[in-house]
């Protein structure tokens, strides 16, 4: 049984304090070398003591086996503009030596069937406290920013109906998942084009020296 919660949760304030200077400190060096930036924004937050007891409750997970068994207490999102741009971030990730990717679910390849879009990480991450060195658990969420404009409304929904949709709302809630992806794959054709018309121009501009 927890006792006190704030001692408990500290290692994981601690983690997603780190990992969220890590990761902007990423996307400040691809803008201090002039190249494509894959990371848009960065947000991190620790699970309140009340979801973590709800999703517990609902997960069958006793209390003495959170820190094994739930790997979302620390969570992370990335927002990035392009969906390729998340494949590059996913594959940053998996080489760093500060952090070890356990898990992978590709929910982009594969969607839910609510429509839901994103690529999940699970990483096991070293805490440095003055006891010495602690493992935790924590997810990262990467996606673009359609897709967490659907899942914030998509969020809000399942909190007022409680997650038992009614028909229609489920399927517009598909159709316009369907629509944040189309949006995607319209946006990384127009990045393509361009980038295909600065290398032509680039060509000429070689053939006329």
């Amino acid at each position: 049984m927890i006792r006190d919660w704030e001692d408990f949760l500290a290692p994981y304030e601690q983690a997603v304090s780190e990992l969220k200077v890590k990761l902007r400190g990423i996307r400040k060096q691809y803008r201090e070398q002039n190249k494509h930036v894959p990371i848009e924004f960065v947000t991190g937050r620790v699970k309140p003591v009340d979801s973590i007891l709800t999703k517990s409750k609902l997960r069958g997970i006793p209390l003495d086996r959170l820190e094994e068994e739930m790997s979302d207490i620390a969570g992370l999102r990335i927002m990035c503009q392009f969906v390729e741009d998340i494949h590059q971030v996913v594959d940053l990730l998996r080489t760093r030596h500060d952090m070890k990717v356990i898990i992978e679910r590709d929910y982009i390849t594969n969607k839910k069937a609510s429509g839901y879009r994103s690529y999940h990480l699970v990483i096991e991450y070293p805490v440095q406290l003055i006891d010495g060195e602690k493992i935790i658990l924590a997810e990262i969420q990467i996606r673009t920013l359609a897709m967490n404009f659907w899942a914030t409304i998509e969020h809000s929904l399942n909190y007022k109906y409680q997650g038992e949709f009614p028909d229609e709302i489920s399927e517009r809630l598909r159709r316009s998942a369907e629509a944040a992806y189309q949006l995607d794959e319209i946006q990384e054709a127009q990045r393509l084009f361009s980038h295909g018309k600065g290398n032509h121009k680039e060509q000429r501009q070689g053939d006329e020296v």
